[in-house]
């Protein structure tokens, strides 16, 4: 069994030091990423009416286990799931539990395995049965902030380029942008430098260099930005309880632009594309 001891590389964050990766992160990357956006295709034909969130988890965990990956989730501060499942207005980091998947639903799962030192990071909504247009649109407009977000991480654009080209998409289309939580540098850690705001101005923040790696995970609601966090310490829900989104891919900056490394190899990333 891959324990989470044997999966972490003991690396360090260096605050204010954005590391630059060589061939050979870029390998890991691809590799860590892969696997967990192949357990993301394998959830889309569970996520039904009537399963629990808690079974996509163990589901989640076992995939892992059986291509020696171990999810970064569990025991990281005491979380003690493989996955986030965040249901309609959660917003993010959603607990598992034995609650029903009902028709209609809206569920993102998030999840991050460790595979030989290297994390890959990524989340996707995926549709319960047939859902609202209201639910839909939220769900295009969200994917389609991601990939505008990816299309301005290129080197010498800044990480406020990429925020920007969010924003103003998502407001442009009458949403919002969650402000409480932010992308993130990883590779050899969870959770590295540099934050990735998913709102800003073109033009401020570090500038991008190849080399760097972090995730792009725009969160954005139906309604207002404001969010609030449950007693539980975890689960972030929408202040308002309109419906929220997310999508996530961790990516590295290239000589010429990016590399996506959570791609779903199946083609499933966005999920109202495929069931047209």
């Amino acid at each position: 069994m891959v324990t989470y001891v044997a999966a972490n590389s003991g690396a360090k964050r260096m605050p204010g030091v954005i590391p630059l990766h060589g061939e050979e992160g870029f390998a890991g990357m691809r590799k860590a990423g892969r696997v967990t956006a192949e357990a993301l295709d394998m959830l889309t034909s569970y996520v039904l009416p009537g399963v629990t969130t808690a079974e996509l988890d163990r589901l989640a965990f076992e995939f892992g286990q059986d291509h020696n990956a171990f999810p970064a989730t569990l025991f990281y501060k005491g979380y003690r799931h493989s996955t986030c499942t965040s249901i309609n207005h959660v917003v993010c980091h959603g607990i598992p539990s034995d609650r029903a998947l009902r028709e209609g639903d809206i569920v993102n799962i998030d999840l991050t395995y460790i595979v030989d030192g290297w994390h890959g990071d990524s989340s996707r909504m995926y549709p319960v049965g047939e859902i609202s247009r209201k639910a839909e649109r939220l769900i295009e407009v969200t994917h389609e902030c991601l990939m505008r977000g990816i299309e301005a991480a290129v080197p010498g654009n800044t990480t406020g380029d990429i925020g920007a080209a969010i924003q103003r998409f998502a407001e442009a289309e009458r949403m919002s942008v969650v402000r409480d939580f932010v992308g993130h540098g990883l590779g050899q850690l969870f959770h590295d430098e540099p934050n990735i705001l998913h709102f800003g101005t073109p033009g401020m923040g570090p500038e991008l260099k190849p080399g760097m790696i972090f995730t792009i995970e725009p969160m954005i609601n139906l309604g207002r930005p404001q969010v609030k966090i449950l007693n539980d310490g975890w689960t972030a829900v929408t202040r308002d309880r309109t419906l929220s989104a997310q999508f996530e891919h961790s990516i590295g900056i290239t000589e010429t632009g990016n590399e996506i490394f959570t791609a779903s190899p199946a083609g499933l990333f966005n999920p109202l594309t495929t069931r047209r």
